[in-house]
């Protein structure tokens, strides 16, 4: 079998997010339209403009061993949870590791530990850092942690590409199997940043949404009255194999993870391209490596942040290259927005959507802005029709990065 006939299926889903502490949870708050956001009780609020955040619905330590949870940054932590709970879920109980990967990547690593480390450093000395600093602060040390667990040796690798990184990590590891390098791989991606030095910055950038006075009703993509974007934390984990080695165990099978797609804006460090020419590109890019026609696309799960710059923008791309009839929505508006780790929750999402054949609405939508020519979910989830169909996840990130991952129906 040539490597370009190697179908790539997901058979393992994992999530800890603002909505739930797994998958179960978290879909069912989707489909309820609740909001994960709300105010922030930590002694530092005071300091920044933004009072609010998506915040992990269940903490980590509440779910890690302390001794375990101790050695772990947040983003780690976060990963780990929903790793053991997409290799549960895959019910493999035996794979050659030398045909295991894993791809997890972070947008912004262990953030929280850089800083309070060196906080520790200049109060206390270097000899009260912990031993485990370093391998806390890797943007590697998710995937490393979930490698040596499951005892990858195929390859473990962490994709950095900001907003776009949870995508990317499931278009390497769709790629690692086709090229023949892995049978499976345990793909996604993590962040934990709520942290008032990253809320401070972003608003300075005049990127966060103002709305403190309703926090559940900040995240609004596409009305008119978006300020923007709300921080969350979180993770999203798949388990990707190849069709051959997935049905040889008889797995249960999600969907198949049909393609990629990448591009790059060249365009500006934060903004986005106006016309845009590398969301388009991305998703085009994404059919043809998935050989699906624009027709076959019948969702998509929009990158859509909840910022006055980009939201209109790719809906302007999509109706160019799938069309108007897809089920578009933004779950950013209930889970708020996980950085790094998007591209992982919302692969889950999109691939829950063709297996339950049902979209989440977007919530907030009052007054939809002027130019949205696509069809989007608002205020109830919509149905989606039976049959062999197809959904792509758009995710971009600051720097320029576009990333389009096709699924379809099994």
């Amino acid at each position: 079998m040539s490597t370009d006939q190697v179908r790539v299926v997901v058979t393992g889903l994992g999530a800890t997010t603002p909505l739930g502490g797994d998958v179960a949870s978290t879909w069912s708050a989707l489909l309820a339209g609740r909001s994960g956001v709300r105010d922030l009780t930590t002694d530092w609020v005071d300091s920044v403009p933004v009072k609010f955040a998506a915040v992990a619905a269940v903490d980590p330590t509440e779910v890690l061993p302390r001794p375990e949870a101790r050695r772990l940054d947040r983003a780690e932590q976060f990963a780990l949870v929903a790793a053991r709970e997409a290799w549960k879920d895959s019910g493999i109980e035996k794979v050659d590791p030398e045909r295991l990967g894993v791809v997890v990547g972070s947008g912004i690593g262990g953030i929280t530990t850089i800083l309070a480390a060196y906080d520790t450093f200049k109060e206390r000395g270097w000899q009260r850092l912990s031993p485990y600093t370093v391998p806390m602060l890797m943007p590697n040390g998710a995937a490393g942690w979930i490698g040596i667990e499951v005892g990858a040796r195929a390859g473990v690798h962490a994709t950095v590409s900001a907003c776009a990184t949870g995508a990317e990590s499931i278009g390497y590891a769709i790629e690692m199997i086709r090229s023949g390098r892995a049978d499976v791989v345990v793909a996604g991606g993590t962040e934990a940043a709520i942290h008032p030095l990253n809320i401070g910055s972003f608003s300075a950038m005049r990127a966060m949404s103002l709305r403190n006075d309703e926090p559940e009703r900040a995240s609004r993509p596409w009305d008119k009255n978006r300020d923007g974007f709300v921080l969350g934390e979180g993770s999203g984990i798949v388990v990707l194999e190849s069709e051959e080695h997935a049905r040889a165990r008889g797995a249960h099978v999600y969907a198949v993870a049909a393609g990629v797609g990448y591009s790059a804006d060249a365009h500006h460090i934060a903004q986005p391209e106006p016309t845009g020419a590398g969301v388009m590109l991305a998703m085009r890019r994404a059919l043809q490596d998935a050989r699906l026609a624009p027709e076959d696309i019948r969702h998509v799960n929009a990158h859509a942040t909840s910022t006055p710059a980009g939201d209109v923008v790719e809906t302007i791309a999509i109706k160019e290259v799938v069309g108007g009839h897809p089920l578009v929505t933004s779950t950013k508006s209930m889970t708020g927005h996980l950085l790094g780790g998007a591209g992982g929750i919302e692969s889950v999402f999109t691939v829950l959507a063709l297996q339950e054949r049902v979209v989440p609405a977007t919530i907030n939508v009052d007054d939809l802005d002027d130019g949205v020519e696509v069809d989007i979910v608002r205020r109830d989830p919509r149905e989606l029709p039976g049959g062999r169909i197809a959904a792509i996840n758009n995710s971009f990130g600051f720097g320029g990065h576009d990333v389009a991952v096709a699924f379809t129906s099994v």
